[in-house]
């Protein structure tokens, strides 16, 4: 597994850890607030391996007592299961967010698609090719211990950070964070950059709407919760291309076209070719037609990825 060398400053007293990898999932973006002897983090790596190298790069910024905070953006363990390595950390994240945890895939979960499915299947190859490099042994999903709804301000030393809840959009508990005074905004996985996003909860109007509430805070510098560091008119192509998205969608369902059809014709139309992983089509095509099915349910995100991993091998060439 590559890693990268450290950490990256974004602003005074925020680094950005950043794995830089495309065209794969789990490599999220994590960023660590740092003021004096006080210590914070903006999500955790995907696994004991990825969050100990963090912490190897962080030491020296970190004062005697490390990282002592956690804020997770939202649920997912690419983002969360590396919050076992900072034991009497205080965790944090949205109410909804953390109401839904059981529908989170758990380590051991991921350790079985990645080890036990049958690799000549879809979904055993898919979950080898993308995730087969993470370590799950070992790994606890360890919840929040204190939750909110709205907003939340946190201090970490004089770097004063807002929390503002903007699910369900990514998934059912998203938030973002701002830190006025510095022009950074995290954005978790509302916004992706370098590849075609995946979201579970939706619909796109949902993540269009979280995406400009990050507008609306004016940053400079916003960190997506994968890929490079992104500008305002970064965002704002982020929103266009959602919107061209949820058009698309909309279209062929009132076509009467299921959610397979409707993925494949706009995967074959080329939309956004330039991106990686566009099996994610798949995903948010499925989503936005439960949202016009009127389907209320819990998202089933194993059966989701399951879908995307069939269109993957069915469209997997020579590789």
């Amino acid at each position: 597994m590559n890693l990268p060398d450290g950490l990256v400053p974004v602003a005074d007293g925020l680094h950005l850890w950043a794995p830089a990898h495309t065209g794969t999932w789990g490599f999220a973006n994590c960023l660590l607030i740092t003021s004096g002897e006080e210590a914070a983090l903006v999500d955790t790596p995907y696994d004991r391996v990825m969050t100990e190298a963090l912490v190897a790069a962080a030491g020296p910024l970190l004062g005697a007592g490390g990282v002592r905070t956690i804020v997770n953006t939202h649920g997912n363990g690419d983002h969360t299961f590396g919050n076992g390595c900072f034991p009497g950390a205080e965790i944090i994240a949205t109410k909804a967010g953390a109401e839904h945890l059981c529908h989170e895939p758990s380590p051991q979960q991921m350790h079985f698609l990645t080890h036990q499915t049958p690799a000549d299947q879809p979904l055993g190859w898919y979950a080898r090719r993308h995730f087969g490099r993470f370590r799950y042994e070992g790994v606890e999903a360890v919840p929040p211990t204190l939750t909110f709804s709205g907003r939340y301000e946190l201090t970490v030393g004089d770097v004063r950070a807002e929390l503002i809840e903007v699910g369900p959009a990514h998934s059912a508990g998203d938030l973002v964070v701002h830190f006025p005074g510095r022009g950074v905004v995290c954005a978790g996985d509302v916004l992706f950059a370098g590849d075609h996003p995946v979201h579970w909860n939706g619909p796109l109007s949902h993540v269009v709407a979280a995406c400009e509430t990050v507008l609306a805070l004016e940053p400079e510098v916003v960190v997506p919760g994968h890929g490079a560091v992104m500008t305002p008119r970064d965002v704002q192509w982020y929103v266009t291309y959602l919107r061209e998205l949820e058009a698309l969608i909309h279209g062929r369902y009132a076509a009467g076209c299921s959610a397979g059809e409707a993925a494949a014709d706009i995967l074959a139309s080329g939309f956004h070719d330039q991106l990686g992983l566009p099996e994610r089509i798949v995903i948010l095509t499925a989503v936005e037609y439960r949202h016009l099915d009127g389907d209320t349910g819990e998202p089933d995100l194993v059966a989701l990825a399951a879908r995307a991993a069939d269109w993957a091998y069915r469209n997997r060439g020579d590789d």
